[in-house]
């Protein structure tokens, strides 16, 4: 019983709702957020790093990514995407393997 409330308790104290990138502005050096927003034109590999951009589903604020780790197939442009990243300087880095493409069909109502 302890050992199931624990494990409950970690579940959601671990937890954290997603950003946009327009409320990162202020986000805290080293420090992890989920961030959520569609992928912008010109995304490209250096070495074993993706670097990306992600703007608001609804607005202009955006960020940069450094990302290494596991890209989904489905990633690309417009596609809705979230990643966990840290503040590092100016610059957001991906948690490695932590970075999920969001299935349109799943979010648009049928006709």
């Amino acid at each position: 019983m302890l050992l199931a409330a624990a494990l409950v308790y970690t579940s959601f104290s671990a937890s954290s709702e997603a950003r946009q990138p327009s409320q990162l502005r202020d986000a805290a050096p080293g420090r992890s957020y989920q961030v959520t927003g569609v992928v912008l034109p010109g995304y490209r590999r250096a070495g074993d790093t993706l670097l990306f951009r992600v703007r608001d589903r609804h607005g202009s604020g955006s960020v940069a990514i450094r990302y290494r780790g596991t890209v989904p197939d489905p990633f690309r442009t417009g596609r809705e995407v979230i990643v966990t990243v840290t503040r590092q300087g100016d610059a957001f880095v991906g948690r490695r393997d932590s970075l999920v493409t969001k299935c349109p069909s799943k979010f648009t109502a049928g006709r």
